[in-house]
């Protein structure tokens, strides 16, 4: 049986786009039983949980950071090799670049030389991580050495790797020009049907107008940090507040470093509340199918999962000026360019769509999340899976 291996320090349970990426590749490979795919997943304690003939879920006890974000990191040859060792892998995929990918490497040149070596870009981090943060500190000089160093760290990691998968254009063409190995183009995808217009609760609707039939809605249930962009929704609010002539009500959901002051927001003002991490992607769906509009302020998404389920319920957007967003936003018509990472620029955006035809842009929004499904993001990676490992294949025996 072909046998697909997963290894991602990325995952979490309360994760955004990454957690969603492997919750719908698991979900794929339970439905059939012609290719195994087994997730290593880093957890509290050592277990395998057999899901069905074709998911295997291998957990992993794995050391975890303090704090929000309940991520946890395996890197140790005792945490990868008895994987290995058990399955011997066809294709092993890494979608996490620090230092796991070179122990993988390392591990699987001795247990499994044939399995051929593929990345996830799940995130674009030389760029989103180092280099801007560094230029916005320290200016652009120290920005653009650091943002090579990274690539050249990147590159350092996946040497030997046969396959590089981004998800976005952009990042795509980033790392072609910094020589990672042999990037591909893999989209992810959207399950239409639950996130859907069709998902509106009208009762919703209602409680988060709270009698005045004017009022903006928005949903953000993005990680709580400033490169989601949660500096500026906050720091927006009053001046939304002044422009609109109303009190916006906004939704926060998720975690994240930021929260304390998403709590200390909910608290100030009646119109923005928090309702925690949404587990339920039903939940999830009701509420962005509820509301007006929705953000997607990070300037560095590989893909933005969160962005086309957004849009597949039917909300015109406001989106940063590079990335994912932007060509989310540009390539479907449905929403505004944030002009300046500034709360002013924010609530200028916000507004000026706020007063365009939303009729018209919510509907964009849904024609163009329809063009994208899991189902087909899957199986163009399953054969891309297979065609690299068989050129791997082809030429070990040539030599």
């Amino acid at each position: 049986m072909f046998t697909i291996v997963d290894f991602n320090n990325f995952w979490s349970p309360s994760g955004g786009g990454v957690r969603r990426y492997h919750l719908q590749k698991m979900s794929f490979y339970e439905k059939q039983g012609e290719t195994l795919s087994v997730f290593v997943m880093p957890s509290q304690t050592t277990y395998t949980e057999k899901r069905s003939d074709g998911l295997i879920i291998e957990h992993v006890e794995a050391f975890r950071f303090p704090g929000n974000w309940e991520y946890r990191f395996m890197w140790k040859p005792s945490q990868i090799r008895p994987i290995l060792e058990k399955y011997k892998p066809d294709v092993i995929e890494v979608g996490s670049p620090y230092i796991l990918p070179s122990a993988v490497r390392r591990i699987a040149k001795k247990v499994v030389p044939k399995a051929a070596l593929f990345s996830f870009w799940h995130a674009d981090f030389p760029v989103t991580y180092v280099g801007r943060p560094v230029a916005k500190k320290l200016g652009v000089k120290a920005g653009t050495f650091c943002r090579k160093a990274a690539f050249w760290y990147a590159k350092k990691e996946f040497y030997g790797f046969d396959c590089v998968q981004a998800s976005s254009k952009e990042a795509m063409a980033r790392l072609k020009k910094n020589g990672l190995p042999d990037p591909r183009w893999i989209p992810l995808g959207c399950d239409i049907d639950t996130f859907s217009p069709s998902k509106r609760d009208e009762s919703l609707v209602q409680n988060l107008k709270d009698g005045c039939p004017e009022r903006l809605t928005i949903f953000f249930p993005h990680r709580h940090c400033n490169e989601k962009g949660i500096d500026l929704v906050l720091g927006a609010y009053d001046l939304l507040t002044q422009k609109l002539g109303h009190e916006p009500a906004i939704v926060f959901a998720g975690t994240g470093p930021s929260l304390p002051l998403v709590q200390a927001a909910a608290e100030k003002y009646k119109h923005v509340s928090y309702i925690g991490f949404v587990n339920s992607i039903d939940e999830m769906a009701r509420y962005y199918a509820s509301v007006d509009i929705g953000l997607a302020l990070s300037g560095w998404e590989t893909f933005g999962l969160s962005i086309l389920e957004s849009m597949a319920s039917g909300n015109a957007l406001v989106g940063a000026s590079a990335g994912a967003a932007f060509e989310h936003v540009t390539e479907s018509g449905a929403g505004t360019i944030l002009k300046e990472r500034t709360p002013e620029a924010l609530a200028d955006a916000i507004v000026e769509l706020y007063h365009s035809d939303l009729t018209d842009k919510k509907a964009k929004a849904r024609k163009y999340a329809e063009k994208f499904s899991w189902n087909d993001c899957f199986k163009r990676q399953l054969n891309l899976y297979k065609e690299i490992s068989a050129q791997k294949n082809s030429s070990t025996r040539q030599q």
